[in-house]
């Protein structure tokens, strides 16, 4: 057995890789996705974000900021991922849910594969190949 293959031979292992692929590959797709876009073009979101619960278009895209740019690098690293995890989720659920409603399957794929992606390290939590397992930090267990 080559040392590639040993490495992932066992099944602890390969959930641990399967779980830091999942928080990079998620995080990555969302900062590049939605965060760098609203960052780069702060003035332009502005005007063009939702504000679905009439708290302000500055506060609707301070948060969009928060979850989608801030968020991932914490969920890549593995640092307090399940309470970075929530505001994704929570976001993802508002997109979805309340913002874009009308949309067909088809049109959210994106946003429904993200909150599954996300939903599923709010589950299963970061792995051990994290800044949490390292800290022996527990939290939302």
């Amino acid at each position: 057995m080559n040392r590639f293959s040993s490495y992932f031979a066992s099944s602890r292992s390969s959930v641990n890789a399967g779980l830091l692929f999942l928080r990079i590959s998620a995080s990555l797709l969302l900062l590049a996705v939605h965060g760098w876009p609203k960052f780069a073009h702060y003035t332009a979101q502005l005007q063009e974000i939702e504000d679905p619960f009439s708290l302000g278009r500055q506060f609707s895209l301070w948060f969009a900021l928060f979850v989608e740019v801030i968020c991932p690098p914490a969920i890549m690293l593995g640092v307090l991922t399940r309470l970075a995890v929530l505001p994704v989720v929570i976001l993802l659920l508002v997109a979805m849910l309340a913002v874009h409603p009308d949309w067909s399957l088809a049109q959210g794929q994106f946003g429904w594969l993200l909150l599954i992606a996300f939903g599923s390290l709010l589950i299963a939590g970061p792995g051990d190949w994290s800044v949490d397992a390292r800290c022996g930090r527990v939290v939302l267990r």
